[in-house]
């Protein structure tokens, strides 16, 4: 067995091989470029397997060596930083090093996500980006008719008009970019099962469905559901001494599903009287910010295992029957299974 370590750029990339032992096999310097890298790991037969970290710039490599026959494993750089500080820090330094930890099966693993869902999984990030603007956007007309004291743009100066304008016309084309992602992803996922039983849980819409079904890629990577509530950054860290005991913020994790959540756990309260009661009750002992989290957690729940078993939604939450349900047209089909 061959080992390959990684250490990939823009225009270049360094590759170190080692046998099962440890030997040097062969290190080279190549450009980023498909075929040197297939002239590179055809010149070593046999069964070989190969680590990179995981960058903005994987996606490329991982199809070549699929192409070649050789493994890949996404290597989690925060986690990678701790097992191999090095005084000494090179490009060629790093792919050794990323090959002798892949030899000892020492490579914290990050996700791959499947070849044929990360396409419609960057472009749904890609819409998220774009409400982001469109949110900043409408707030600087926002703050143009509160610094003139005004009511609408009409009333503003001719400059600060004109500026109010260039905003507005910016917000416009930003929903119509949105709306073409979502009339691209849509009909490609939202008769998928999977998808179908998620637009039944309470807050989830069919972006959020989406967006879960793309950025889980596969609930049974998680073993249990306090995985996916960590993943889904939906649990505190904590920061621990002695005997001083303290939660943190952390930001490991996916922030999309966060961001899901979070959503779907306000949309809930708005709409379901039996969460928003819960909401209350939690919100009596702790802030109402906690409650929220707590609702966002059980939603996450219900999603693990609805996902986990291809069950329907039993139309629960924490065991209490839901008096309100949602209605029978697009996107939902009155079962996932009609």
């Amino acid at each position: 067995m061959l080992h390959t370590g990684v250490d990939l750029h823009k225009r270049s990339c360094v590759l170190t091989t080692v046998d099962s032992i440890g030997q040097v096999v062969q290190h080279r310097k190549l450009p980023a470029d498909r075929n040197a890298l297939r002239s590179y790991f055809r010149r070593l037969p046999g069964s070989h397997r190969a680590t990179v970290e995981a960058t903005g710039s994987w996606y490329w490599l991982s199809d070549v060596l699929r192409d070649e026959g050789v493994d890949l494993q996404l290597a989690h750089a925060k986690f990678l930083k701790a097992i191999a500080y090095a005084k000494v820090k090179t490009d060629a330094v790093d792919a050794g090093i990323l090959a002798q930890l892949l030899r000892a099966d020492l490579i914290p693993a990050a996700h791959m996500i499947s070849p044929e869902l990360r396409e419609l999984r960057d472009l749904l990030r890609a819409r998220l980006h774009l409400a982001g603007k469109d949110v900043s956007a409408r707030n600087s007309v926002h703050r143009l008719l509160e610094k003139y004291n005004v009511a609408s743009p009409a009333e503003l100066p001719p400059a600060a008009r004109l500026q109010a304008q260039l905003f507005q016309d910016q917000s416009r084309l930003l929903k119509q970019q949105m709306k073409r992602i979502e009339q691209e992803v849509q009909p490609q996922l939202l008769p998928h099962d999977d998808v179908q039983r998620l637009l039944w849980i309470p807050g989830i819409g069919a972006l959020s469905a989406l967006t879960i079904y793309l950025e889980v890629d596969g609930i049974e990577r998680f073993p249990n559901d306090r995985h996916f509530f960590s993943y889904c950054r939906l649990v505190p860290g904590s920061n621990d001494s002695a005997e001083h005991r303290r939660h943190k913020h952390s930001k490991d994790g996916n922030r999309y599903l966060k961001v899901v959540f979070t959503t779907a756990a306000i949309r809930a309260i708005q709409y379901y009287p039996e969460i928003r009661a819960f909401a209350l009750s939690k919100s009596q002992h702790k802030n109402r910010h906690v409650a929220r989290a707590i609702v966002a957690k059980e939603i996450a729940r219900i999603v693990y295992h609805v996902l986990r078993t291809g069950e329907s939604f039993n139309g629960k939450f924490k065991r209490t029957p839901l008096s309100r349900t949602k209605s029978l047209e697009w996107p939902r089909r009155a079962s996932p299974r009609d």
